[in-house]
């Protein structure tokens, strides 16, 4: 005779719990909530009328979802979690009613979302018990959802070990993404997400993970709300084998980015745009040659002034990559826009450097301001006329990125780049952050073979400078230097003090 009377409290605490709970009265309720699970004569009418089970998992979720006024806090939970995590995997058993399944794997996934990682000692159960549930529920696709769902938050708190589900997940993530497979209408967005996940932790490139990405060429097709995390995926697998993922898909890939860039938004363009710089930045090698249809439509976009700052900047990370860390590739794109063009090489070359000293404001990243100081420095030193007539522009720059980057150390009044990276720290998290995933790790490692955090902007100028003076001799160098406003000359000179 309590069940209606107990079920409407637990409500009631349902309702309340998310306008004002005091911090220290938070383990009585997960004493209560465990109570009310443990109680076996409560499953009776579960499938008839979900009764005070269901409202206790509704009352669980309510506890776990971070609401204003009521903040999830993982040490108080923690002594309940093994019980917690149990006796909720035991109701997904013995319920048999589907929405009643998605409401607690929605809970099961909010409690995996909320402890990360500390889940993992106890989910070997549910990991061995969704392959038949997803099974079981081919024709119920919304349960198939939140099976993905739980996924997603699953392979989050395992990290690197969910690399151990791959002969579940994988066929998952093949099927919820393939667009000839009717399930995909519901699937996808989930699916999506799932990949992306799924790559970001893992710790290598396997075959079947490999395999999978021959059904984005349909997806980048469709052109639709999921194509931002198509490029994060496109992005998670250059970070985690540019080689092996190149040899295999950059021609496809570069086929299907020159057709979405001919109709898309600018929002869209930058996306495209994002993933050949990124290509560039792990592969400055082979890179510029695999997307080598992509580079003139860069390059004209920058002699003609592109009207969109976001795009500009974009442009510019580009061409800063080619020429900095592919200088050969440099010469041989500008010969070829020199015919495209019908132009003289020089003039070409003369028209890139002013419009970017003129559009250098468009630059709001200051690796990507330091990255442009890096490359146009690249060009000295040098006895071409037009070069040494961009000769101050180029200073500019410069100058512009060491005000970007130099900080001054209070004790020994000298200053030092500090986006330079001199040795691998694993990314730590603060207590309300993430867990840094295999991804943020590869990201600090790639990093460290990066010309902006490797290279001293203040020691290249240096050299630069020293080399061009040898080249033109001392009276030649004096008359180059003229052409720079002096203010900029006197800022030059206290950053380069000490050389």
């Amino acid at each position: 005779r309590y069940k209606p009377i107990r079920r409407r409290v637990i409500w009631l605490i349902g309702q309340w719990i998310s306008v004002k709970f005091k911090s220290d009265l938070r383990p009585v309720l997960y004493e209560a909530i465990r109570n009310l699970l443990q109680d076996r004569d409560l499953v009776v009418s579960i499938n008839n009328y979900l009764g005070i089970y269901l409202q206790s998992v509704v009352f669980f979720l309510n506890v776990c979802l971070p609401v204003d006024d009521f903040e999830f806090r993982t040490d108080q939970f923690l002594p309940y979690l093994e019980s917690m995590f149990t006796l909720l995997f035991q109701l997904l058993q013995e319920v048999t009613q589907c929405d009643t399944k998605m409401h607690v794997l929605h809970v099961l996934s909010c409690v995996i979302e909320r402890v990360n990682m500390q889940i993992r000692p106890y989910v070997g159960c549910l990991v061995q018990y969704l392959p038949l549930l997803w099974k079981q529920s081919e024709e119920h696709n919304m349960l198939r959802c939140a099976i993905l769902t739980t996924l997603i938050h699953l392979v989050q708190g395992l990290g690197a070990d969910s690399k151990n589900l791959y002969p579940f997940l994988l066929p998952v993530i093949q099927l919820s993404t393939d667009v000839s497979q009717p399930p995909h209408v519901y699937l996808l967005e989930d699916g999506l997400e799932l990949w992306l996940v799924t790559l970001e932790n893992s710790p290598c490139l396997t075959p079947e993970l490999l395999r999978i990405f021959q059904n984005m060429s349909a997806l980048l097709e469709l052109s639709s709300e999921n194509l931002k995390n198509c490029f994060k995926i496109i992005n998670a697998y250059i970070f985690l084998s540019s080689s092996e993922f190149l040899q295999m898909y950059a021609a496809d890939l570069c086929r299907s980015f020159c057709e979405l860039l001919k109709d898309i938004t600018i929002e869209g363009q930058v996306q495209v745009l994002k993933v050949v710089e990124n290509v560039l930045k792990v592969n400055p090698v082979l890179g510029p040659q695999m997307f080598q249809p992509l580079l003139p439509s860069v390059f004209r976009g920058i002699i003609e002034g592109e009207r969109y700052p976001v795009v500009m900047s974009t442009y510019l990370g580009i061409m800063g990559r080619v020429l900095l860390q592919n200088a050969r590739f440099f010469s041989l794109l500008l010969s070829q826009m020199a015919c495209e063009l019908g132009q003289e090489l020089d003039q070409i070359l003369g028209n890139m450097i002013e419009m970017w000293v003129d559009r250098m404001d468009n630059i709001t990243q200051p690796e990507r301001r330091k990255l442009s100081a890096l490359a146009l420095l690249s060009l000295l030193p040098s006895l071409n006329s037009v070069i040494q007539d961009k000769f101050c522009g180029i200073i500019n720059i410069s100058v512009e990125g060491l005000n970007d980057v130099m900080t001054e150390d209070s004790e020994t009044g000298t200053y030092k780049d500090c986006m330079l990276m001199s040795h691998f720290e694993e990314p730590k998290a603060t207590e309300d952050e993430e867990p840094p995933t295999e991804q943020d790790k590869r990201k600090k490692i790639l990093a460290l073979k990066d010309p902006v955090h490797t290279v001293s902007l203040q020691q290249f100028i240096y050299e630069k400078l020293k080399a061009q003076q040898e080249l033109l001799g001392e009276q030649g160098f004096h008359a180059l230097m003229e052409t720079v406003d002096t203010e900029i000359v006197a800022q030059l000179q206290e950053f380069l003090q000490g050389f």
